[in-house]
């Protein structure tokens, strides 16, 4: 039997925020692949379909667990979209510094979740 370099096993590594927004921008991405798309169908399809469709989605939307559906994926959005500009910027060479790189993950999961609380802000108070 052939012996092969392995890769580190994930217990020896020492955890830090910049782990956390990469594996929280890959759940986001999948959260919006596979939960967003089908209510973004869903929704473009009853529109097409007339009222009694829209309002089947409406009324499943507006349930409690249609607000924790779509509270779940506008949070997923302004997630993925911090992480993604963060990441633009390494892929640009800038922010590879440890302390930078700690602070800016730090700064995309807590922009994440104010952008959220901000958009659910308006869509309420509008």
């Amino acid at each position: 039997m052939a012996t092969r370099p392995l890769s580190p096993h994930l217990t020896i590594w020492k955890w830090g925020p910049h782990m956390l927004v990469s594996i929280l921008h890959r759940v986001s991405g999948d959260g919006l692949a596979f939960v967003g798309l089908p209510v973004l169908l869903w929704w473009l399809g009853a529109l097409a379909s007339g009222p009694e469709a829209y309002q089947t989605f409406t009324w499943a939307a507006t349930s409690i667990p249609g607000y924790v559906v779509l509270v779940g994926l506008s949070w997923a959005f302004f997630n993925h979209l911090c992480s993604g500009i963060r990441h633009f910027f390494l892929d640009a060479g800038a922010g590879y510094e440890l302390d930078t790189n700690k602070a800016w993950s730090v700064i995309s999961v807590i922009a994440g979740i104010m952008l959220t609380a901000a958009f659910w802000a308006a869509l309420v108070l509008l």
